[in-house]
């Protein structure tokens, strides 16, 4: 089973890996051309700060009486397009993954302000949480304390393929008929199903780890760590939404 993550699945970077090897024996392949840890690092860190700059522009419009629906909305399509489009052109990560924080950093500072407005102090506490669950799962990874096996694996991508599979569902029914999703409000039923969730996505993080330490060893093409960076910064922006919605949830007890 691969990483659910669409951008650290084995089918991506076993065809980097291939694209690699097409290289004629004779071709001397230079070492500052293949995937490093510290480079998707560094990657990572870069994304990270042009989506939280993108976010900070919205943030400050929107508590200077801009509407922060159409941002957030427009950079979650944007966002999305680009995704899809790395996910079959991997080679072009190192253009669209920029591209991808910055525009999903629209949809974040929008959506943080829509729920900071109702609830005051939350985006801090979710920003808070989000870094310590990060934090967490990568130390118990670094020192193996969870092993990312096949069993590991085949849980993970099963119950973050059903969780998708509910959201999309419970989305088509609340469209177009009167129905109310489980998940809404602030229910015991509905508190505990965002625990899950938020469990779920904190184990996404594990298979992602896993992924990019795979790419390192396979010596994979430079490109691959903008590849890799993008598809860390997706699985922590699902974590962040999803401590949001959480602690709405309880913040209305």
């Amino acid at each position: 089973m691969n990483s659910n993550n669409p951008f650290l699945n084995n089918k991506t970077f076993s065809t980097a890996v291939s694209r690699k090897d097409d290289v004629h024996q004779a071709t001397v392949i230079d070492n500052n051309q293949e995937m490093t840890l510290a480079g998707t690092i560094n990657r990572s860190l870069i994304l990270f700060l042009l989506l939280i700059a993108s976010a900070t522009v919205i943030w400050w419009a929107t508590f200077n009486g801009l509407n922060p629906i159409v941002p957030a909305f427009g950079g979650a399509i944007v966002g999305l397009i680009l995704v899809v489009i790395s996910a079959f052109k991997p080679q072009y990560s190192p253009y669209l993954a920029p591209g991808y924080a910055l525009f999903e950093g629209l949809f974040i500072g929008g959506v943080s302000a829509i729920f900071e407005v109702q609830y005051p102090g939350i985006v801090t506490q979710a920003v808070g949480a989000t870094f310590v669950t990060f934090a967490v799962c990568l130390g118990l990874y670094k020192y193996k304390i969870v092993k990312v096996t096949e069993q590991f694996k085949s849980v993970v991508v099963a119950a973050t393929c059903a969780i998708a599979t509910y959201y999309l569902i419970s989305w088509l029914f609340s469209m177009f008929t009167s129905f109310t999703p489980v998940h809404y409000g602030n229910s015991m039923m509905s508190i505990g199903i965002s625990v899950f969730v938020i469990v779920i996505a904190a184990l996404n993080l594990f298979l992602d780890f896993d992924r990019i330490e795979k790419g390192v060893e396979q010596k994979m093409p430079k490109f691959m760590e903008w590849y890799g960076a993008m598809g860390l910064m997706i699985t922590l922006v699902w974590l962040y939404i999803e401590f949001l919605r959480l602690l709405s949830k309880l913040s209305k007890k």
